[in-house]
C-alpha cells in the first residue's frame, strides 16, 4: 500500500521535528514503514492525508472513549473557546470537574489538575517523597509512567539492586532511587522491601498495564501491593491515566476494590484535549504548596478547553448508565471473534482484555509481564498491523500498546474489523 501524501509529509517533517514525529510511538518504529498522517477524525473513524479512512482503535490513546469529535463535547468546547482559551487564573470550571471527579472516585479529598500524564505522575512521586520522608520507589517492568527521570529505568543485577538508567540524561544518581521489580511478583517486591527497609516512599503501578500490551493483574496482586504498603508505611500510587473512567467510573480503585493513596490521571478527563491530574486524601494532599511544602506548579494547569471537554465527557458517561455495559461487550466480542478467526487459521495467540482495553500477543502461552510480552511473536505482529491498515483498520502501531475500544464502534465496524482479520494472510511478509 502507498500513502504518497503521508510519505511526503514525513519527509519534510523528519527534516524539522527529531525523527518525524513529536511522540516516538508515532514513527512506526516497531511496525516499520511510513508513519500515517492523520487529517481529520469523527466517530469511530480516521481519516488520512491520502483520504483513506480507517476504523479507529487507538482513539488518540484512550481518550476519545465516546468517539471523536462527539458533537456535545465539541459544542460544549466551542462555547468555552469564544470566553477564552487561558486566563492565567483560576476559575470555576476548575473547581467544578475537581468537585465531580472528587464525588465520584473512591478514596481522594482532593485532586490537581495539571496538563500531561507525565507530569501527574511525576508530581505524584514528589508528594509521596515528600509526604514520607523517603526517596526511593517501585516501579515495575514494562509499566509506562512518562518520560520523567524517576521512570525511565531498566534493571540492576539482582532483585536488590537499584535500576540503571535506559536513556541518555538520566543520571545514575537519579536511577539509584528507582527499584525495579517484575508486574505480578509479590515475591520480588517483599524482597525489596527487606533489602530496602525504611527507605521506600511509594510504589507505582499501572492497575492494568496497557504499556505492555494490556497485561492483567493476577493472584491478588494489587491487593498485596496494598497490604505490603500498609505493613512498611509506603504509599501505594496507582497510574490510572489508561484505566480512570475507562475500565469503571470510579476506576480500577472501584473495579478491584483497592485503595490507593494516591491516583494519577489523564486522557478521559480532559476528553480528548492535554490534561492530566493527581489525586489523594487530604492529608497527603496538603502537603502540596501554596498550602504545604512540596512545590508542584503549572502555567496552563485547568486550561479551561481542556476543564470543558473533560466535564462534558464525564458527564455524558455518569448519565448513560448502559455505557460500560455496552463498551464492554463490544470489546468482548471482538476478543471472541478475532479469537476465534485466529483459531481457524491455526495462529497461536493470547488476547488480553479487561474492560474496553485489549491486546493480541502472538504467544503460545500466557502473557502476564513484560518477560512475556517481549517473548510474543513481533514479527507477526507487525505483519498483521500493516496488512490490517491497508483494509482500513487502525491498530496501535507496536506489540507493547493496548487498543482503546470507544463507544462509537458499533457493528458495522465490529464486522469490518473481523473481515479483515478473515482475510489476514500470516505467509506474506510485509517489508518495511
Amino acid at each position: 500500500m502507498i500513502y504518497q501524501r503521508s510519505s511526503a509529509l514525513f519527509e519534510e517533517a523528519y527534516q524539522y521535528i527529531p525523527g518525524g514525529v513529536n511522540s516516538p510511538v508515532r514513527a512506526f518504529k516497531s511496525v516499520g514503514g511510513v508513519p500515517i498522517f492523520m487529517k481529520s477524525a469523527k466517530g469511530a473513524y480516521l481519516t488520512d492525508a491520502d483520504d483513506r479512512t480507517y476504523v479507529d482503535y487507538i482513539n488518540s490513546w484512550g481518550p476519545a472513549i465516546l468517539g471523536h469529535t462527539h458533537p456535545e463535547v465539541l459544542e460544549a468546547v466551542k462555547l468555552q473557546a469564544e470566553k477564552g482559551f487561558s486566563f492565567g487564573a483560576p476559575t470555576e470550571l476548575e473547581t467544578e470537574i475537581a468537585k465531580f471527579i472528587v464525588e465520584n472516585v473512591p478514596n481522594i479529598d482532593q485532586i490537581r489538575m495539571v496538563s500531561s500524564g507525565t507530569e501527574a505522575c511525576m508530581s505524584a512521586i514528589r508528594l509521596a517523597r515528600g509526604y514520607t520522608g523517603r526517596e526511593k520507589i517501585i516501579k515495575f517492568e514494562g509499566c509506562y509512567h512518562g518520560h520523567s527521570d524517576s521512570f525511565l529505568i531498566k534493571a540492576g543485577s539482582g532483585a536488590a539492586t537499584f535500576g540503571n538508567p535506559n536513556s541518555p540524561g538520566v543520571t545514575s544518581g537519579t536511577a539509584k532511587d528507582t527499584l525495579l521489580a517484575k508486574y505480578n511478583d509479590i515475591e520480588q517486591i517483599e524482597d525489596l522491601f527487606r533489602h530496602n527497609e525504611g527507605e521506600i516512599a511509594a510504589i507505582i503501578v499501572e492497575p492494568v498495564a496497557g504499556n505492555m500490551g494490556c497485561v492483567l493483574p493476577e493472584n491478588n496482586f494489587l491487593q498485596n501491593l496494598r497490604k505490603i504498603c500498609d505493613e512498611n508505611g509506603t504509599l501505594l500510587i496507582f497510574d490510572e491515566v489508561m484505566t480512570g473512567f475507562r475500565l469503571a467510573f470510579g476506576g480500577a480503585q472501584e473495579l478491584y476494590n483497592v485503595k490507593a493513596d494516591i491516583v494519577t490521571y489523564g486522557k478521559v478527563i480532559g476528553g480528548g484535549m492535554p490534561v492530566g491530574a493527581f489525586a489523594a486524601r487530604n492529608e497527603i494532599m496538603n502537603k502540596l504548596s501554596p498550602r504545604g511544602d512540596v512545590y508542584q506548579a503549572g502555567t496552563l494547569s485547568g486550561n479551561p478547553l481542556a476543564m470543558r471537554a473533560g466535564l462534558t465527557t464525564l458527564q455524558l458517561i455518569k448519565n448513560n448508565p448502559n455505557f460500560y455495559e455496552k463498551l464492554n461487550k463490544t470489546t468482548e466480542t471482538l476478543d471472541f471473534e478475532i479469537g476465534k478467526i485466529l483459531n481457524e487459521k491455526g495462529i497461536a495467540h493470547k488476547i488480553n482484555r479487561k474492560g474496553s482495553m485489549m491486546s493480541i500477543f502472538f504467544h503460545t502461552n500466557r502473557v502476564s509481564n513484560f518477560e512475556e510480552a517481549a517473548d510474543s511473536n513481533h514479527s507477526l505482529f507487525n505483519n498483521f498491523f500493516h496488512q490490517l491498515l491497508a483494509q482500513g483498520i487502525y491498530l496501535p502501531p507496536s506489540g507493547y500498546e493496548t487498543w482503546f475500544i470507544s463507544d462509537a464502534i458499533n457493528d458495522s465496524e465490529i464486522n469490518k474489523t473481523l473481515e479483515s482479520v478473515r482475510n489476514f494472510d500470516y505467509s506474506d511478509k510485509i517489508s518495511d
